[in-house]
Order: C-alpha cells, then sequence, then structure tokens
C-alpha cells in the first residue's frame, strides 16, 4: 500500500488522526453527499481530517435499496460514521426523483440511469439543507474519469452550474486536478491535504483507506437499480403502458416475474417466501391475488383490470411455478376483494411464459 501512497502524495496518517477535534471556536461546517462507499467515506474522513464538522447526507429513491427497510441499506452507512465520527442523515427524495427518470434532462446512461441528473437533483437538496444548517460548501466522493457519463471534466463543470454551486463543491480525492474552490482560495481547506485521485483503477482509494483504518463500506457501483438491464426493461415497459405509475407499481418492479396480459394489465409472480410476502405488503389487498394451497406456491398477483380470461391466465402461471406444475390439473385459490373461489387449471406451458413475460435479454438502449 505505501507505494500507492507515494505515487499519489498521500502522506500517511498517525493512529486516531482521522477523529478530529474541532477548532476551539465555532466550526467550519460542511455537507457531504454519502452513498456509504469508499469513496464518499474517504472524502468525508479527508474533509474531517482538517477540523471541518461534516454532516454527510443519504438521498433515499425507489430505485435504490429497499426504503420500506431502511435497515437494509443502514450497515455501511452508520458504522463508519459511528467509528470516525460524523453524522449521517437520511432524506427521501421521492416523486421528484421519478420525474428526472422519466423525463431526464441530460439523458440516461447505458440503461435507465440518469446519472447527471441524478446528481444535479441530489446537490440542489443537499444545497437547501446546507443553507438551513449553516454549512458553508458542499463535498461529494466523485474522482475524476471513474464514471464515463456523470464524472468527466466536463460533466463536473455542468452539473456544477445546474446545481447553482460552481466553486462551492469540494471532490477532495481529485481536488488537485481540478481549479481550486472557493474553499481552499479562501483558506478554510488546506488544498495540501487533498487528492489527485483520477480514472476507474481504486489502488489509491483503497491505500488510503488502510492508512485511516477503514474497512466497513458499500460496494462499488452497488445499489442503484437503473444500472440493471433487465430492471431498466421493466421500468421502461410500465411507463411505456403507464405515463404515471403510482409508487407501488414501481415497487413491484423489483420483486418476482412480470407477465404483461394486456395493456392495462399484468400478472406478478413470487419467487420466494420473502418476495410472496413483499408482494402483499406493496400491494395492500388491491389485487387480486392467487396461490395454491396444498403445495408450495407463489403468489401471483393480477395488477389492472382484469378479465375471467386473465384471472385463467394468472392461475395458470400460479400453477406452472408451485410444486404441482408436474400435475395435469390443479387447483388455484382465487382471492378478490368481492369474491373467494377456486379454479382447476393446468399449469402453463413454455408457450404462454415466453409470450407474456417481459424481459429484457439484452442490455437496454433507450
Amino acid at each position: 500500500m505505501s507505494n500507492e501512497l507515494e505515487k499519489n502524495n498521500i502522506k500517511p496518517l498517525t493512529p486516531h488522526a482521522s477523529r478530529l477535534t474541532p477548532h476551539p471556536s465555532q466550526p467550519v461546517k460542511a455537507v457531504a453527499l454519502y452513498s456509504g462507499g469508499l469513496d464518499s467515506t474517504l472524502a468525508v474522513l479527508t474533509v474531517c481530517r482538517q477540523g471541518i464538522e461534516v454532516t454527510a447526507v443519504t438521498f433515499l429513491h425507489h430505485f435504490g435499496c429497499d426504503i420500506s427497510d431502511t435497515s437494509s441499506c443502514s450497515k455501511a452507512h452508520f458504522s463508519a460514521a459511528e467509528k470516525f465520527g460524523f453524522e449521517v442523515r437520511l432524506f427521501h427524495l421521492a416523486d421528484k426523483f421519478i420525474q428526472i427518470v422519466k423525463d431526464p434532462k441530460f439523458g440516461y446512461g447505458k440503461n435507465m440511469n440518469p446519472c447527471m441528473d441524478c446528481r444535479i437533483l441530489m446537490l440542489k437538496e443537499a444545497k437547501d439543507f446546507m443553507e438551513t444548517t449553516g454549512a458553508e460548501f458542499l463535498i461529494t466522493g466523485e474522482v475524476i474519469g471513474q464514471r464515463p457519463m456523470s464524472q468527466r471534466r466536463d460533466a463536473l463543470d455542468i452539473i456544477d452550474r445546474e446545481a447553482g454551486l460552481k466553486g462551492l463543491i469540494l471532490r477532495p480525492l481529485s481536488a488537485k486536478l481540478m481549479k481550486p474552490t472557493v474553499m481552499e482560495e479562501g483558506g478554510i481547506v488546506n488544498r495540501d491535504l487533498l487528492y489527485g485521485f483520477s480514472g476507474r483503477s481504486r489502488k489509491p482509494q483503497l491505500a488510503l483507506a488502510g492508512e485511516f483504518g477503514l474497512v466497513d463500506y458499500s460496494p462499488p457501483a452497488g445499489g442503484c437499480l437503473l444500472t440493471e438491464p433487465n430492471y431498466s426493461f421493466k421500468l421502461r415497459e410500465l411507463l411505456d403502458h403507464d405515463a404515471d405509475p403510482s409508487l407501488e407499481d414501481i415497487s413491484l418492479l423489483r420483486l418476482g416475474r412480470h407477465f404483461r396480459i394486456s395493456n392495462n394489465c399484468k400478472i406478478i409472480v413470487g419467487r420466494n417466501r420473502q418476495e410472496n410476502e413483499s408482494l402483499l405488503s406493496i400491494d395492500g389487498g388491491k389485487s387480486i391475488h392467487l396461490l395454491v394451497e396444498d403445495y408450495a406456491s407463489p403468489v401471483a398477483l393480477v395488477c389492472g383490470k382484469a378479465t375471467e380470461e386473465i384471472i385463467q391466465t394468472a392461475a395458470s402461471l400460479c400453477a406452472r411455478y408451485s410444486d404441482a406444475r408436474h400435475l395435469s390439473a390443479v387447483d388455484v385459490r382465487v382471492i378478490d376483494r368481492s369474491r373467494d373461489f377456486k379454479l382447476r387449471v393446468t399449469p402453463a406451458g413454455e408457450d404462454i411464459i415466453e409470450r407474456f413475460r417481459i424481459e429484457g435479454r439484452k442490455a437496454f438502449k433507450v
């Protein structure tokens, strides 16, 4: 690790150097965009080392960790904060994020990821928080050249301008490759204690993490479903049939097998017990649901306007993915708000699955 440190002009830290005491007078405050990953954590620690009080903010949305269970995305966030002594705040972008996914000003990445618009939105929200807390500048963990869409040098300039924060965003890991910020020029931040990382290699960051004693952080590129081809395909398919989907519709995209039956109806079939429970919880009894009672069975939801023929198809799909799929005929229970009955069906064949299954077999292109 020492070679990587020397190549990037990183001065080794003394033990516990990352746990800082604030200035005797009122400390300088900053707000950091924080994913819990390696880069954003190192950016926070690099600024904290200069005696600046940093509040890290994480913005949740429906395409990241499961917002119905924030503990699923909290471990790395709070373990580093507890170890090194900085605060983490969680905020939800809700409908604002969905709008930029539908129509991003700066377009999509490889799949449905509106990376530049996403960054601009988060910075605008962080700016509002910064102003209410008396902080003087923002921090991000971006590294020039690490991501092809949003971390090019010209893209960073556009993001700063669009967010109304030109000169007020410090990127500690690549600062020496960029023009000095207002904070560096004013002496608030010591530029000599910042870095000049670039490109996709993470060796310099890993070396710096070793010096800080940072071992618990989220994996790189983890968490955003909009970068996944199959999820992106399902989302685009949903938007093609419903320009204004509900939050429940979007939440259901991460679960089960999806089948488009008509322009205003689709069937979702759970893949395991946990997904069955989640499907029923998110749907909240609004849709028809089906199951095979005497065998291990998925839950199947019929979302939208269901005809009797569609219910029959849903029953056959439910039977197909149950442990009764080897039988020639299966009794499937159908539960609607006004009725509860059984249908005897033949488990669906591959022709039905291939005809209706929503699945992107190639990387999605918008």
